[in-house]
C-alpha cells in the first residue's frame, strides 16, 4: 500500500502515479521497442542517475538481443533545471552502425537530451530513438522527436522511481509530485 503523503529531504511530496501505472507504462513500452527494433543491432544507453530503475525494469523485458551501457550527465539543481549540461562519464563502446535507444528517466525542457544527442551522433550510429519514461510536453522547447513516451505528465515537479529531489527519493516505488503548499 502506497502512502499518501512522504517527506523527501525538506519538503512534502503526494502521491501522483502508482507503481502498477508506472509497470504497465514499462510494459507497453517493452511491448513496443521488442516489435519495432526485430532483427536490428541494437544498443540502450541509459541515462544516469535517474534511469536506473527505468532501464532496469524495462531491460528485463528486452526479448530482442541487445545490449545495455549508461553514461551520466546532470542538469538539475534542486527542483528547478539549471540550463547547463555538464557530462561525467561518456559511452565507451563502440556504437557506430548500431541502433541507439537512449533511456532517460523524464523529459521536460529537452535540454539535457538534446546535449546527449549531439555527443551520441558524434559516434555514428545508424538510428537513435528516444524512450523516456515521463514526459513533460508543456516544458519541452525543442524539436527533435521522441519516440517512445510511457507516461505524459504535467509541468510539475516528481520523485520517486528513480527520481530524485537533492538526491533523495529515488528509491520511492510510486511517483509523487511537490505538494502545492510548498
Amino acid at each position: 500500500m502506497s502512502k499518501k503523503t512522504v517527506k523527501v529531504y525538506d519538503k512534502t511530496f503526494e502521491l501522483f502515479i502508482p507503481e502498477q501505472q508506472i509497470q504497465e507504462a514499462v510494459d507497453r513500452l517493452a511491448q513496443q521497442l521488442n516489435n519495432d527494433l526485430k532483427g536490428k543491432d541494437v544498443i540502450f544507453i541509459g541515462i544516469l542517475n535517474g534511469a536506473f530503475i527505468f532501464a532496469a525494469d524495462l531491460y528485463r523485458k528486452i526479448t530482442i538481443p541487445s545490449i545495455i551501457t549508461f553514461v551520466k550527465v546532470a542538469s538539475y539543481s534542486g527542483t528547478t533545471s539549471t540550463g547547463k549540461v555538464e557530462r561525467l562519464i561518456g559511452v565507451n563502446e563502440d556504437i557506430e552502425n548500431m541502433t541507439v535507444v537512449v533511456l532517460e528517466d523524464i523529459i521536460d525542457t529537452g535540454i539535457t537530451m538534446e546535449y546527449i544527442l549531439k555527443q551520441l551522433r558524434g559516434y555514428e550510429p545508424k538510428e537513435i530513438f528516444i524512450t523516456t519514461m515521463f514526459f513533460k510536453k508543456d516544458a519541452f522547447v525543442k524539436k527533435y522527436p521522441i519516440h517512445y513516451i510511457g507516461i505524459e505528465i504535467p509541468n510539475k515537479f516528481i520523485v520517486g522511481y528513480g527520481l530524485d529531489y537533492n538526491g533523495y527519493g529515488r528509491n520511492l516505488k510510486d511517483i509523487y509530485v511537490l505538494s502545492e503548499n510548498q
